[in-house]
């Protein structure tokens, strides 16, 4: 995401601006001594996208849509700024700019020295007769068109100023991060954002990430952007939310029928320094340690192993109604799906991509107390789901579900869940016990009951990471 300044001069362009036709400028320092002079280059698909939601949302607010013309495929705007400012809150201009090894550096150090022997201070001279450093930016990690708004709140910023924008919507503040990372100045956009903005965080939970058709909503781009603007601009709390949130929800890009081939290509779409590959890893540990429940009920009810309880009176015949009841019901509850050996079979699979945990959870719980007859009431699944829904219930509450935005930056290697799968984990001592027992102790230890006990963690990053559970060791 970041860039480096090494590779600053390649968005540049090798031409020297013309400032004979100057292109609008703003003063974000009337008495700054560089004016950096970028083009935005905006692709027509965005252009075409912003236009519609524009004119969607001028008609829903009453008012008339800006013209066509006011959204073009290239804008330059000059913006006159401080070299200073820019080189003390920027890494990015601080090492572009300063660098004699950049044509940018060398071309303000003889600008200035030309206006020294004019006697003419930086501050005080035409902007015309100021360095002129061109910059290109284009579209490819945003999709957002009028990105120099973006630009201008960004350089208020690096500047001490309070940003024009008043009050930024969730696209705006996307886009600012990814700027912002772009130029290497998130310290201070990160500030800003909690003092200067009146942003409002959108709401994601509850909204469907499915609409009526099928089709996905605007609800997961809305919850990725949260996830990356948390990520870039450092908001610890909010970024563990939006993880915890897409682990447990889902995304339409993690499913096996999605078009690798698709538009989806934002930064949002593929959140950056692999955060990306551990959530999707992350849910799919969830969903097959809830999915190895129904397995295990049904393997045992499978087998000839005795289940039923009723002392003297057990029956095989109580064995066989309770395995097709639970067959019924989970092909009822979409929970299991059969196939056979024939290809076509596979397309009976739903997309389950997008199915939320909870509702997982929920359903499994609605198993209702089948009995064969009267005489034998804990015989069924219910009675041996209810406690594990219960115990994967809270263990789905532990802190070590979502992604910790300060560890994952210093310490990857050992919060990952991939890295412990593969390497074991050294925070475990029994790492080297790939199965989980869900045992009577298990199930009643009392410290599982205060949420974000560093046990609660332990023992929640040890079940959903294991290879094999056994749901009843103790039967």
């Amino acid at each position: 995401m970041g860039e480096s300044a090494a590779a600053a001069p390649a968005d540049a362009d090798a031409s020297e601006p013309s400032p004979t036709d100057l292109p609008r400028t703003i003063d974000v320092d009337a008495a700054g001594d560089i004016v950096l002079d970028v083009t935005f280059e905006t692709s027509p698909a965005t252009l075409n996208r912003t236009r519609k939601a524009v004119l969607a949302a001028s008609r829903k607010a009453g008012t008339q849509p800006p013209p066509a013309s006011a959204l073009k495929p290239k804008v330059r705007v000059a913006y006159r700024t401080s070299l200073a400012a820019l080189k003390k809150h920027s890494k990015y201009f601080s090492n572009l700019l300063a660098n004699s090894q950049f044509r940018e550096a060398r071309l303000i150090s003889d600008a200035h020295d030309k206006l020294a022997e004019r006697k003419i201070k930086p501050s005080e001279a035409d902007i015309r007769d100021l360095p002129w450093i061109p910059i290109v930016d284009d579209d490819e990690a945003t999709k957002a068109a009028g990105r120099e708004n973006v630009m201008e709140d960004i350089l208020n910023i690096i500047h001490q100023r309070p940003p024009k924008t008043a009050r930024a919507t969730m696209s705006h503040i996307t886009t600012l991060a990814i700027v912002a990372d772009r130029f290497d100045c998130v310290s201070g956009v990160s500030r800003a954002l909690n003092a200067d903005f009146k942003f409002k965080w959108p709401l994601t939970t509850g909204k469907p990430l499915r609409g009526e058709d099928g089709k996905p909503t605007d609800t997961e781009q809305a919850l990725r952007q949260k996830a990356l603007v948390a990520w870039l601009l450092g908001q610890p709390m909010r970024f563990h939310q939006a993880t915890r949130e897409l682990i447990l929800r889902g995304s339409s890009l993690w499913s096996e029928f999605h078009d690798a081939d698709s538009d989806m290509t934002a930064a949002w779409w593929n959140l950056p320094d692999g955060i990306e590959e551990e959530l999707r890893y992350r849910r799919e540990c969830i969903l097959n340690t809830i999915a190895s429940v129904q397995r295990h009920f049904l393997a045992l009810f499978s087998s000839r192993e005795r289940q039923c309880k009723l002392g003297y009176d057990t029956s095989a015949a109580c064995d066989s109604f309770q395995l097709g009841q639970m067959l019924k019901f989970f092909l009822a509850k979409n929970l299991l799906f059969l196939v056979d050996f024939s290809p076509t079979s596979m397309d009976s699979v739903p997309d389950t991509a997008m199915v939320e945990v909870e509702e997982l959870l929920s359903t499994l719980q609605q198993c209702p107390s089948y009995q064969v007859d009267k005489n034998h009431t804990n015989c069924g699944l219910r009675v041996r789901v209810e406690p594990i829904m219960g115990y994967m219930r809270s263990m789905l509450s532990a802190n070590v579900i979502a992604v910790p935005h300060a560890d994952w930056q210093r310490r990857r290697a050992e919060v990952s869940w991939a890295n412990v799968r593969e390497n074991g984990d050294t925070e475990n001592d029994n790492s080297r016990t790939k199965t989980f027992a869900f045992t009577r102790a298990i199930a009643n230890d009392q410290r599982l009951r205060y949420e974000g006990t560093l046990y609660a963690d332990k023992m929640a990053k040890a079940m959903f990471t294991a290879e094999a559970w056994d749901w009843t060791p103790e039967a």
